[in-house]
């Protein structure tokens, strides 16, 4: 099949008719839905995309829920916020550092990462309520651990019976004396796992950011934002900073502590990492405080390079632009043997990308240096502004899932707003091609006639893979498996499989060194998946099937 679909100008098939055949099968209202989600790229004009739209039932999806997003993503890499999960005690589980955030407290800090907090609701809560438990277990994780701060995050069953975790919070602020916070986070809440992040966004910015006025002295300060730290990946760009002499005051949420949040808001510049999941935080930050935020990416070693320097072109100090050239020169010098040895045996090889946050769009970038080709790739759970940009945010209609989440109304602090840089500074910084609150989303970067997916079923990565055959595919847990029984290698994103890290010009090492083993070994070749071995059922689609009532029909023929 792939073979009749071919371009006569590329050895890769025709985009066009490859959708066709992913949407053929689908019944008229579930393909309607999915054809505003499986595009054809133009970099220029960039399609309108379908995004942030409930996933289809039965479809298999690889999102994750709104608790997951808020739980699992935002809030669960601060090491020393305790963090009691309140509902049963399945969805507790993924409390339990299942995402690899790794973290090195300083000598006598608390440590919670390894621990899984959680209420355990039996059949008596969900009918009477489970609001008595959850203050005793409020209680019971002071006695023992003494944090500085505690978490309540809601599973699905607290909001269908209503339990109200903020009125607790408060009742128990007041009587332990130290911040409580509620998150009232439930899975059904949102369309997917982004839900959860505006939730733990709006939360974290009313309660805790703000709490201590008490700078850092360096120089040159700033916040990453939506950098997780898995697998050591902020260790690496805090590393590659230092060298630079710029400091970072906290990184939203990876190896990061309550007080370096409390404080955030006195750095000089945020920076954002992953748009979708922080880029909130980032607005309301600058409305109230006063501090610019840029997109940059420590994913890959040209766009590593690249986000240096705009960070040293935002600072405007020339000792330290010719700093950051040098530690560039030196970091690439290191670099450039590994990068050369791998694309002069993988160049031009097909990879295709479908994971969360931003990691469908940055790890594009360490694909290109070394010279792979991305034939398609696709988000789990973005919105029209990370697939599209920034620019389409104005013609976003709010829909009902959309209105589950609180909105926050922020003002300038009368007392603590300072504006970083003056409006004449900024001014000429645009003018230098520095851009201030932007993001260009993934679409304007990818390749024109590339496939962009959002929220990918298993069907259609099946389909993909057959008729693309790309020699490498990057995507979650949920799907990994199906695509290695298939003889293609894949390279799990969300949390690694215990590799990485592949952030800065030392991680993008590791990470060609990875694909070169993974596209290396023969062992692809001896899989056979077990649809080969045994017999399949095979079925259609249904339209329009009228199931007869049996027993009125027996009854008119009596």
């Amino acid at each position: 099949m792939s073979e009749q679909i071919k371009t006569e100008a590329t050895s890769l098939p025709d985009p066009t008719q490859v959708r066709e055949i992913m949407l053929e099968p689908y019944p008229a209202k579930t393909k309607r839905k999915r054809a505003k989600q499986v595009l054809v790229n133009d970099p220029e004009t960039p399609p309108k995309i379908g995004a942030n739209s409930r996933t289809v039932p039965g479809i298999i999806t690889q999102r994750g829920c709104t608790y997951a997003g808020c739980r699992g993503v935002v809030m669960g890499p601060v090491y020393d916020l305790l963090q009691i999960v309140h509902g049963p005690v399945g969805c507790g589980f993924y409390a339990w550092l299942s995402r690899r955030n790794l973290a090195r407290p300083d000598t006598g800090e608390s440590n919670f990462l390894q621990y899984c907090m959680n209420t355990d609701m039996q059949e008596e809560q969900i009918v009477f309520g489970g609001e008595k438990k959850l203050k005793q277990a409020i209680q019971e994780a002071y006695d023992i651990f003494k944090p500085k701060a505690i978490a309540i995050l809601s599973t699905c069953p607290v909001g269908l019976i209503g339990d109200d975790i903020h009125s607790v919070a408060r009742e128990m602020k007041k009587k332990l004396g130290i911040n409580i916070i509620g998150f009232s986070c439930e899975g059904y809440k949102g369309v997917s796992q982004s839900a959860g992040h505006h939730i733990a966004n709006n939360e974290v910015f009313k309660h805790i950011i703000g709490q201590d006025d008490t700078a850092d002295t360096a120089k040159y300060t700033i916040n990453i934002l939506g950098e997780y730290n898995i697998g050591g990946d902020a260790w690496e760009i805090d590393a590659l900073l230092k060298k630079c002499g710029i400091h970072v005051t906290a990184t939203l949420s990876g190896d990061v502590n309550y007080g370096q949040l409390a404080r955030c808001h006195t750095a000089m510049l945020n920076t954002v990492m992953c748009h979708r999941s922080i880029n909130y935080i980032a607005e309301m930050m600058e409305k109230k405080f006063g501090i610019p935020w840029i997109k940059i990416n420590f994913l890959g070693a040209e766009s590593t390079a690249k986000s240096l320097r705009k960070i040293a072109q935002y600072f405007g100090d020339p000792e330290l632009q010719t700093r950051v050239e040098e530690v560039i020169a030196t970091e690439m010098t290191a670099l450039q043997p590994v990068r050369d040895e791998v694309a002069a045996k993988h160049r031009g090889k097909k990879v295709a990308l479908f994971v969360g946050g931003s990691r469908a769009h940055h790890y594009q970038d360490l694909f290109e240096d070394i010279g792979m080709k991305v034939v398609s790739a696709g988000y789990e759970f973005a919105h029209r502004d990370d697939y599209e940009g920034r620019h389409v945010l104005p013609t976003i209609k709010i829909d009902a899932d959309s209105r589950n989440i609180e909105e926050l109304h922020v003002e300038a602090d009368p007392e603590r707003y300072t504006p970083r840089i003056s409006a004449e500074r900024r001014t000429e910084l645009v003018k230098e091609g520095l851009s201030f609150s932007e993001y260009e989303g993934m679409m304007a970067q990818m390749k024109k006639d590339t496939l962009v997916i959002d929220d990918i079923s298993h069907y259609e990565i099946e389909k993909l893979i057959e008729i693309y055959k790309p020699d490498l595919v990057c995507s979650g847990i949920k799907d990994k498996f199906v695509i290695e029984k298939m003889g293609v290698p894949c390279k799990q994103l969300h949390s690694y499989d215990y590799g990485g890290p592949y952030a800065s010009f030392s991680g993008a090492a590791n990470f060609y060194r990875e694909v070169d083993r993974m596209l290396s070994t023969k062992i692809w070749k001896f899989v056979v998946p077990p649809w080969e071995k045994e017999p399949q059922l095979e079925a259609n689609f249904v339209h329009n099937v009228r199931i007869k009532d049996t027993k009125k029909e027996t009854k008119k023929a009596a």
